[in-house]
């Protein structure tokens, strides 16, 4: 047996075991060499479909569909051997009825053979949240900023600005955790309100834009690497890879045209004759 084959994939009562205690370090992935990186260093890869931004260009996650998400969780599967793989629902793909949700869900899990899967809004979704997980499906939840209601929010702005809405997106975390999540994404809402959050709910809390005062942060990766075109604001860029990729391709650009080829000698695995 080798040595891969002795790691312990982490679960979800791996991460709600963890509240309060070693911060939770999760971030995106969608394909397996990506994957295989940030698996070294994180307990949680989200394959998010923020995908449909990341890898298709698209504006915002709406268009994305269960297909896609199951393909690239399936890579990020492959990819991994440690960290809890949590796939989001897409926007179509649970709203409709707990039925939907747990037929999609269950589609999710079979194809993929990820861990959990995760879940927009609060107290609307809570019935549904609890539905799946009294049926074996470990559900993450996602208050506060959720991207896939754009289109009725109308732009990524940050939550709770005005504490008259605290209330509301507190409400939505509390609904979450009390119907069963192992663990919630609060996204884009001022510091004291995130504290606030965290102290008040029994499951950990994953900040994006949320401030360190959650049980965990989360980034997309393209965004912390500098692949991204458009980085919210609150994004720490932890390497600027892109102008790096941009040159290697200048470089191979001009030698191709130059017609210098490194290693054309060798087709193959023949020796070629030189000319």
């Amino acid at each position: 047996m080798s040595l891969q084959d002795d790691v312990k994939r982490l679960t979800a009562p791996d991460i709600l075991a963890r509240k309060g205690g070693d911060p939770i370090v999760m971030l995106t992935s969608y394909h397996a060499h990506t994957a295989g990186l940030v698996d070294q260093y994180c307990d949680v890869i989200l394959v998010g479909d923020s995908l449909g931004m990341v890898m298709h260009g698209m504006e915002t996650t709406v268009p994305v569909t269960l297909d896609m998400m199951i393909l690239q969780g399936r890579a990020v599967m492959r990819g991994s051997k440690r960290a809890l793989v949590v796939v989001d629902m897409p926007f179509g793909s649970y709203e409709a009825s707990r039925e939907q949700a747990f037929h999609a869900a269950v589609r999710v899990l079979k194809e993929t053979g990820c861990g959990a899967i995760k879940i927009e809004g609060g107290r609307r979704m809570a019935e549904t949240i609890a539905f799946l997980v009294e049926r074996g499906v470990p559900v993450m939840g996602h208050v506060g900023l959720t991207p896939q209601s754009i289109n009725t929010i109308g732009s990524f702005r940050a939550q709770g600005r005005d504490e008259r809405d605290w209330p509301r997106i507190e409400d939505d975390a509390l609904a979450v955790a009390q119907a069963g999540a192992f663990s919630v994404v609060i996204e884009a809402v001022a510091e004291p309100l995130a504290r606030k959050i965290t102290q008040a709910v029994g499951i950990p809390t994953i900040g994006i834009g949320a401030s360190p005062a959650c049980d965990g942060q989360v980034l997309v990766l393209e965004d912390m690497l500098g692949l991204s075109p458009r980085v919210p604001k609150f994004v720490k860029r932890y390497g600027d890879i892109g102008p790096g990729i941009g040159k290697a391709i200048e470089d191979y650009a001009k030698d191709v045209r130059a017609r210098r080829f490194p290693g054309a000698e060798h087709t193959y695995g023949m020796k070629t004759k030189k000319l």
